[in-house]
This record gives C-alpha cells, structure tokens and sequence, in this order.
C-alpha cells in the first residue's frame, strides 16, 4: 500500500477505473469477437442478441442449421457482423473442426459456452427413477453437456491465451447446485459438473488474464425442456417452487449476461452468478410442500 504523497486517492482511483472501463456503455463490446455455443434459440441467442446489441462480431455455432441461420439473420438485422458454424459439440472433430476455422479467421476475445440439451425424465415418475434412467440418454445429455463444455473450453482457453486476455461465460443450471426431483439424473450430473468444471479452469486461467464465471439460470422459457408451453400441471409444479411464482423470460437473462461478459464484471471470476426468481432460497422445501 503506498501512503503519504505516494497514496491513491479515492478520486483519482476512480478516474483510473473509467479510463480504463469506462466504454460507452451502449457499444461497451465494440471491437470484440465472441462465440456462443448453443446459438441458435433460447438462452445462447439471448447471449448473442446482448452481445451484438452493444457492438460485438458475433461467432455462432449451433448443430441445428436452419435455426442458427434464422438466429443469424436477426442480428444482422440489427447492424451486427456474424459468422455461422455448425457443428455438434460433443463430437471432438467437429469441435476442432469449427475452432480451426475460428483461429485462422479471427482473433477471439470471450465466449458463452451455452450449448446443453434436457430430454431426461423426471426422478419422480417411476421411468425417472435411479434404476430405470435410460442409459442412451445418459450418454447423449452427458455428452453435449459436459463432454461439449470441456472440448469447447479446452479451446476457448486456447484461443483467448493466444489473444491474451478474455471472458468465458457458461451457462449451467441451478439444478448443478442442489437436487431437482423435477428433473432427471444425467441432467443434474451434467450441470453439477459444469459449474465445477467451470470453477477449476478459473484457477488456471486467471494468470492468462483470461475471466471465466457461471451463469445458473433456474426455470426460464426456452425449448431445451421440450415443446412450450409445458403440460398445465407440470407448470404448476414447477411455479409452485419459484417464490415469484413464474418462469422466467430469456430477455431477462441479458443485462446478466452483458455484467459477465464485459469489463463490468472485472473483478469477478470463479464466480456462480444465480437467476432463477429465488427458488435456490427454498434449498430445503420441495414444490409438493409450497
């Protein structure tokens, strides 16, 4: 700590700060290049509208094509400039395949690593159950979940080393932070193992310069629990356990996303950031006792 004519003031440490940060705040990502996995619909393309809306070039990867370019052309629509890949993450060369491309065109400066899918069944329906979980979709939910965020990290690491700075955004789930009766094994197995995955990089990446932090959405409106709206009854369930007693929607998950992603968030990494209408405040009840 310095002291006497040497001592930052608070004044002078907050102008610092601003030459520093101080971005326009409604282009604070301008000149930035960006991927998001898993871009092409719910949470992954609120990351990229956030994104772009505030001056990003915009990497998108997605294994569903015709949506990815539907995603796409939305932002451009908005002025951005995007680049399209499709590939399905938890498949190492299509993984190497897309970021080959990425390194020979472009210089990388943060990614949301979103890609995830649902699909399991709940563990309170007897085909849910422990013993009768169905290994096919064990493997597939594990793969895209957990094996695609470590090949797509492994990467990411690698690409923002060489840039030298960075953010890496992922997106788990709160069901990574406790039991969910309501969804099925593998999906809290793959989220839990995200978020410490996600955790353990941020020890070594710090050094590089590089930020990496996780988002935990609770319940939000997307398709990864399948077609929408969900059954009267399931949905009664589910807001049963949110204290504010509904879903929330994608948009709201954007101003989270842009705190992670820029310099807003300087100080922060290994963090898990929660967005889930306070139901991780309700650890120890269950929607059946709300």
């Amino acid at each position: 700590m310095r002291t006497g004519a040497d001592a930052v003031t608070e004044p002078e440490r907050d102008e610092a700060h601003e030459r520093e940060h101080g971005r326009d705040r409604d282009r604070e990502l301008e000149g930035r290049t960006i991927l998001v996995t898993g871009a092409a619909s719910g949470i992954g393309a609120a990351c990229a509208h956030v994104c772009a809306a505030h001056g990003a070039r915009m990497l998108l990867l997605d294994r569903d094509a015709e949506a990815l370019a539907a995603a796409a052309g939305g932002l451009r629509d908005l002025g951005a400039e995007v680049h399209e890949y499709t590939g399905d993450v938890s498949v190492a060369a299509d993984v190497d395949r897309v970021f080959d491309a990425i390194a020979a065109e472009h210089r990388l400066d943060g990614a949301f690593l979103n890609a995830g899918v649902n699909g399991t069944v709940s563990a309170r329906l007897p085909e849910g159950e422990l013993q009768n979980a169905d290994r096919g979709t064990w493997d597939r939910v594990i793969g895209i979940n957990l094996t695609g965020l470590f090949l797509t990290l492994q990467r990411t690491a690698g690409e923002l080393k060489r840039t030298g700075h960075g953010a890496i955004v992922v997106t788990s789930s709160t069901a990574g932070q406790r039991a969910e009766p309501l969804v099925g094994y593998a999906y809290v197995a793959s989220k839990a193992g995200a978020t410490a995955l996600a955790r353990q990089a941020s020890l070594e990446l710090s050094k590089y310069g590089i930020r990496i932090n996780v988002l935990a959405p609770g319940s939000f409106r997307t398709n990864i629990a399948g077609p929408l709206p969900p059954p009267p009854e399931k949905l009664r369930a589910w807001n049963r356990a949110i204290p504010m007693g509904r879903w929330g929607e994608t948009p709201e998950l954007e101003e989270v996303a842009l705190l992670l992603m820029s310099e807003r968030s300087s100080f922060m990494t290994g963090s898990v950031v929660t967005v889930d209408g306070g139901a991780s405040v309700l650890t120890q009840v269950g929607a059946d006792e709300l």
